[in-house]
């Protein structure tokens, strides 16, 4: 029976760092007050000629060279992404593809806003394990200050820009495949964190509508259902896999507040060695975080092959999320 392993992890991160005290002389806030309520230091910032694509591209081509492949391989490109180029058409994954110079490839968005990357996994390995496609490429990128409200601290202190890849493959070894994933949804939270469109009426003889297209979030109400469903969530799949925290040798959650990743931390009993934390450099980057922050441990030289990773993540939609995953590429 084949089944789906991660064979490489990639990240790409701006140049432009953005330090908390940049927000100070255009917003009611300071640095103590962003670091106390989000552990947040610094984000990134792409330049105006960057898109969501161009990040992505980046970590794409870091991604397939680790995995010891060639562009040629990839039969299904995916990319996860709130920020994309275009609105609607077309989309970003087949801009990606294009800048990776890929013809006659699949190539398709998938919208689950912070939960992406875990939407992106659950779709490469039923693709994988199906016989479809042998070699997919998944990619979360991310320009989330494109769609920021800069005067609204509640959110444009929170983001950053980026993006994170990923080479997913067959193989015949359970003992290095993405073992299990659960991804859900509820609709009926849609409007705690959103990005409003603005829509041209159908007639003319009506005024345009001119409402923001800047996220919009119900911090409170995410933060509560976030560690809610984050701690039934990663309790579910591990019983479902007969496993303990102990089992685990990274949790690597998404990466959007760190009050929200120590309490599921502490009421689950991961140690510290175990959690994975990048949101004090990177900020929330959305359907980029988790492969982002897998990368920063891999370029460090500690994700070894065989390391069993747990992944959890909640974002808009409301979408959620978690996966076990071997690791079953190469080391740094």
């Amino acid at each position: 029976m084949p089944y789906a392993a991660l064979k490489s992890v990639a990240s790409y991160v701006p140049k432009t760092c953005i330090e908390n005290s940049a927000f100070e002389p255009l917003l009611d806030t300071s640095d103590e007050w962003i670091q106390k309520r989000t552990g947040i230091q610094t984000r990134y910032f792409a330049t105006d000629e960057e898109q969501s694509s161009d990040l992505g591209v980046k970590a794409a081509q870091i991604a397939i060279e680790r995995a010891g492949i060639t562009k040629e391989d990839i039969d299904l490109v995916l990319v996860g992404t709130l920020s994309p180029d275009y609105m609607c058409m077309p989309s970003t994954a087949c801009v990606l593809s294009a800048k990776l110079g890929l013809q006659n490839v699949p190539s398709m968005d998938i919208l689950a806003a912070c939960s992406g990357f875990i939407y992106l996994l659950a779709t490469a390995k039923a693709f994988i394990e199906s016989g479809m496609y042998a070699h997919v490429l998944i990619v979360g990128a991310e320009r989330c200050s494109s769609i920021l409200d800069f005067e609204d601290r509640s959110t444009c202190v929170l983001f950053g820009d980026g993006a994170g890849a990923c080479v997913v493959a067959r193989t015949e070894n359970i003992k290095e495949s993405i073992l299990d994933v659960k991804i859900a949804s509820n609709g009926q939270h849609a409007n705690y964190l959103y990005t409003p469109r603005t829509l041209k009426n159908s007639s003319f003889v009506h005024a345009h509508n001119t409402s923001t297209q800047a996220l919009q979030m119900k911090g409170n109400e995410v933060f509560k259902l976030a560690i809610k469903t984050l701690l039934k969530d990663v309790e579910d799949i591990l019983q479902s896999n007969a496993l303990e925290p102990k089992d685990i040798t990274y949790f690597i959650p998404h990466q959007a507040n760190l009050r929200i990743i120590q309490a599921v931390q502490n009421q689950l009993s991961f140690t510290p060695e175990q959690v994975v934390l990048t949101v004090q450099k990177y900020g929330n980057t959305s359907a980029a975080s988790i492969p982002m922050a897998m990368s920063d441990i891999y370029e460090q030289g500690k994700l070894k092959k065989g390391d069993l990773m747990l992944l959890d993540a909640f974002g808009g939609g409301l979408t959620w999320g978690s996966a076990l995953v071997y690791y079953g590429g190469g080391q740094a």
